[in-house]
């Protein structure tokens, strides 16, 4: 038996798929990015004038992504504690893998949840990371 999760308070999926998904006790999200749930937008992104990435903020991404994904477990029935697996998708390994793993660090640290972090060559939408999560459900 499984149960399809949506909410409000994380950014929109770009497809035909659900914030998250539980199977039993274990619950899958869609990958999430860093997106604002109210107007799509992505903290400390700069585009020219043909959508080119002028700059992006990799700590105002981290803050946002982790934002989201707390809402998805949250109106899941999880929570932060619960995460047991983490993959991890950043577009500029080199530049943003020191700033990302210190800010991780903040938010796992007593987590201690498995990670893989791989570097893509692009996401859907010009934002610089991206979580794809497992975790528990009570």
């Amino acid at each position: 038996m499984s149960e399809i999760i949506k909410t409000d308070n994380a950014s929109k999926p770009l497809g035909a798929y659900p914030h998250a998904r539980k199977v039993d006790n274990l619950l899958f999200l869609s990958g999430i990015g860093p997106r604002n749930p109210k107007d799509n937008s992505i903290p400390g992104l700069e585009l020219d004038m043909e959508g080119n990435i002028i700059k992006y903020d990799i700590a105002a991404e981290c803050h946002s992504v982790f934002a989201n994904v707390k809402a998805v477990l949250e109106a899941s029935g999880s929570s932060w504690d619960k995460i047991i697996d983490v993959t991890v998708f950043l577009t500029n390994m080199k530049k943003d893998f020191p700033v990302y793993n210190k800010i991780y660090a903040e938010y796992f640290t007593s987590v201690q949840a498995c990670r893989t972090t791989v570097e893509v060559k692009s996401l859907p939408t010009p934002i610089a990371i991206e979580l794809k999560v497992i975790a528990t459900i009570d």
